[in-house]
C-alpha cells in the first residue's frame, strides 16, 4: 500500500517503504546518543492511509462558516482574557513551518476547538489529525484539512488495545525526530512554542534535562472561566514531547474495552531510554467548556477507573512510588487510599482543603464537589462490577433454587393458558 505524503520545501524527504518494513532512522544532528543506542519500539512505516479531502457542499452553513473561521491562519497576538501581562503569552511565535517537529492531535467531533488549536501550532512542520472511525460529523475533518493538516482514521479493536495515540505513534509516517502530542482542546502558548523550538534545535537545555529523549510539559486547566490553580490540578505534568522511536503509552492491565473511549486518558508515555526531563512553560487546557461536558467525560472516565479498581489497580509502565515522578506519586497515593471509608468525602476534603481549592472561589468549590461525585461513581461502578461477576445463584437459599428451576415451566404453561384464553375471547 502506498501513501502520498504532503511536504513543504523545508521538509526533509521522508523514507517511503513499500514492503511494509520499518524506516531506517538516522539520528538528527544534536540528537542524544541515548536515543541512537537504545532499542527502539517497532514502527510500521506508512501503514496508515491518509484521508483524502472530500468535496464540501457550500450550501451547508455549518461547514461554510467553519471554513471561513479557518482562514484565520496566523496565531493570536493577544493573550486570552484574564492573562494580560502573563509572560507565558508575551513575545512572538516561531515562524510558520520553521520547527522540525511533528504534532499528533487525536480528535472526535472537535470543530469547536480544532481551528484555534492548529492556529497555535503552525510553527510545526507536520500536523497529523487522527479521527475515530467512522469519522467526525461536525466538520472537524474539513477544517483540519483546510488548514493543511494530514488526517487519518482509527478504529478501536474489540480487545481495546492499542488505543488511538499508540496506534498513531506506531503507524503514521512521522517525518521529524521529535513528536509533540496535543489534544484539540489544548492550546499552545508562545513561550512554550519558543522553548520547544530551542530544545529540538539544540540551542537550549532545560534545567532538568533527564535522558534527553522526552520532556514533561505542564498544563493549566480552565473551568468556569478561570484557571484552576488548586484542587490538585496544578501542576499537571504529562510527557508530551519525545522521540517517537523510544516512547509509547503504557498499557495498564488487561481491562479490554471498558466503554471509556478509544483514546489514552489515564495512560502515560514511558520512555525506553530513561526518565523524561521537564520544560519550563505551560500550555492551556480548555477541557470543560461547561459542567455538562465535565460530567459526560468523567462518567466515561469513571468506567475505566472502576475496572481498574475491581482489578486491584494493576499498574502499567509507571509504578506507584512516593519518590518517583508526578504520575508515580499520584498512583502511590491512589493505591494507599483505594479502600478508605467515605472516599467521596475524603476526595473533597483533600482537593478543597489540602490542595487549596478554596482559593479558586466558586469555581473551586464546584470543581471539588464534582471530584467527590467522580469518586462516588468510581466506587459505585466498581461495586456493580463485583456483583455482575458473581456466579449464577450466588446468595440464593437452596429452597429458592428449587423454586427457580421449576419457575420457567410454570411461567410457560401460564403464558400458554393466557394466550389460549385471549384467543377464545377474540373469536367470540
Amino acid at each position: 500500500m502506498t501513501t502520498s505524503v504532503r511536504r513543504t520545501d523545508t521538509d526533509p524527504a521522508p523514507t517511503v517503504s513499500t514492503s511494509g518494513g520499518c524506516d531506517a532512522r538516522s539520528v538528527a544532528p544534536g540528537a542524544s546518543k541515548t536515543a541512537a543506542s537504545s532499542k527502539p519500539f517497532p514502527h510500521k512505516a506508512h501503514a496508515a492511509a491518509k484521508v483524502q479531502p472530500a468535496p464540501i457542499d457550500p450550501q451547508v452553513d455549518r461547514i461554510r462558516l467553519a471554513l471561513e473561521q479557518s482562514r484565520r491562519m496566523d496565531p493570536p497576538a493577544d493573550p486570552p482574557p484574564g492573562f494580560e501581562g502573563d509572560l507565558l503569552f508575551a513575545g512572538a511565535w516561531p515562524e510558520p513551518h520553521s520547527v522540525p517537529v511533528s504534532v499528533l492531535i487525536p480528535v472526535k467531533n472537535e470543530a469547536k476547538h480544532i481551528v484555534e488549536c492548529i492556529r497555535r501550532l503552525r510553527w510545526a512542520r507536520q500536523i497529523a489529525i487522527v479521527d475515530s472511525a467512522p469519522g467526525s460529523t461536525d466538520g472537524t475533518i474539513e477544517l483540519a484539512q483546510s488548514m493543511g493538516a494530514e488526517v487519518y482514521q482509527f478504529s478501536l479493536s474489540r480487545a481495546g488495545w492499542p488505543k488511538k495515540k499508540n496506534w498513531a505513534i506506531e503507524n503514521l509516517p512521522w517525518r521529524h525526530p521529535w513528536l509533540l502530542i496535543m489534544d484539540a482542546d489544548e492550546y499552545m502558548t508562545p513561550a512554550l512554542a519558543r522553548e520547544i523550538a530551542a530544545i529540538v534545535a539544540g540551542r537550549a537545555q532545560p534545567k532538568r534535562v533527564g535522558c534527553g529523549d522526552g520532556y514533561w510539559i505542564n498544563r493549566r486547566f480552565m473551568f468556569m472561566g478561570r484557571w484552576i490553580r488548586g484542587c490538585g490540578y496544578y501542576p499537571s505534568w504529562n510527557v508530551r514531547l519525545f522521540r517517537p522511536e523510544v516512547g509509547r503509552y503504557e498499557r495498564i492491565g488487561s481491562l479490554g474495552d471498558t466503554g471509556s473511549g478509544d483514546n489514552e486518558v489515564h495512560e502515560h508515555v514511558v520512555l525506553s531510554t530513561g526518565e523524561a526531563g521537564y520544560l519550563e512553560h505551560d500550555f492551556m487546557h480548555y477541557a470543560y467548556p461547561d459542567i455538562a461536558a465535565w460530567v459526560e467525560k468523567h462518567n466515561r472516565y469513571s468506567s475505566w477507573e472502576a475496572h481498574a479498581f475491581a482489578a486491584g489497580f494493576e499498574q502499567g509502565g509507571v509504578k506507584g512510588s512516593l519518590s518517583g515522578g508526578p504520575i508515580a506519586r499520584r498512583r502511590w497515593l491512589k493505591a494507599k487510599t483505594a479502600r478508605i471509608p467515605l472516599r467521596p468525602l475524603a476526595r473533597f476534603l483533600y482537593a478543597y482543603v489540602l490542595q487549596r481549592g478554596f482559593l479558586d472561589g466558586r469555581a473551586g468549590w464546584t470543581f471539588c464537589r464534582l471530584l467527590a461525585w467522580y469518586e462516588f461513581m468510581i466506587t459505585s461502578k466498581a461495586k456493580e462490577l463485583q456483583i455482575d461477576a458473581r456466579p449464577p445463584g450466588y446468595g440464593v437459599p437452596p429452597e429458592l433454587e428449587v423454586l427457580s428451576e421449576s419457575a420457567p415451566s410454570t411461567l410457560s404453561s401460564s403464558a400458554a393458558q393466557r394466550g389460549a384464553d385471549q384467543g377464545q375471547g377474540a373469536s367470540s
